[in-house]
């Protein structure tokens, strides 16, 4: 199953920022917990994540600083600020509401057609 890239830009904010939440990381390692906690169906790209972390650094929400790892290589790791735990409550509360929304649609109309198969189409009543 592929998610579409306007459903991970949507989720990204609350998945960073939950990630940072955990512990303080760089950006292969939150690429590479994204893959673990999806079990494999949202890649990220450096791309797609450094564009988010610079976003959430300008609005205040994480602070970024550079460590020398083991390797000897220097590495920027952020960390969630106050500010940046108050955002993520606000996400996780939009984003139950949007999961309590779209699991009461789920039960009224199941989804009768497999998935890969294009939906039979219904003719529309005149005057509707």
């Amino acid at each position: 199953m592929e998610i579409s890239k306007d459903l991970m830009a949507a989720s990204s904010t609350p998945i960073v920022l939950a990630i940072l939440a955990e512990a303080d990381s760089y950006g292969y390692a939150i690429i590479k917990r994204v893959r673990e906690l999806s079990e494999g169906r949202m890649e990220w790209t450096d791309g797609m994540l450094y564009p988010v972390l610079h976003r959430l650094e300008r609005l205040g929400h994480v602070e970024a600083r550079w460590e020398v790892a083991e390797s000897g290589r220097r590495r920027k790791y952020y960390r969630i600020t106050a500010g940046g735990r108050a955002q993520l409550a606000q996400e996780r509360h939009q984003w139950q509401a949007v999961d309590a929304t779209l699991r009461g649609l789920w039960s009224i109309f199941p989804l009768a057609v497999p998935l890969g198969h294009p939906a039979p189409t219904t003719p529309i009543p005149e005057g509707a």
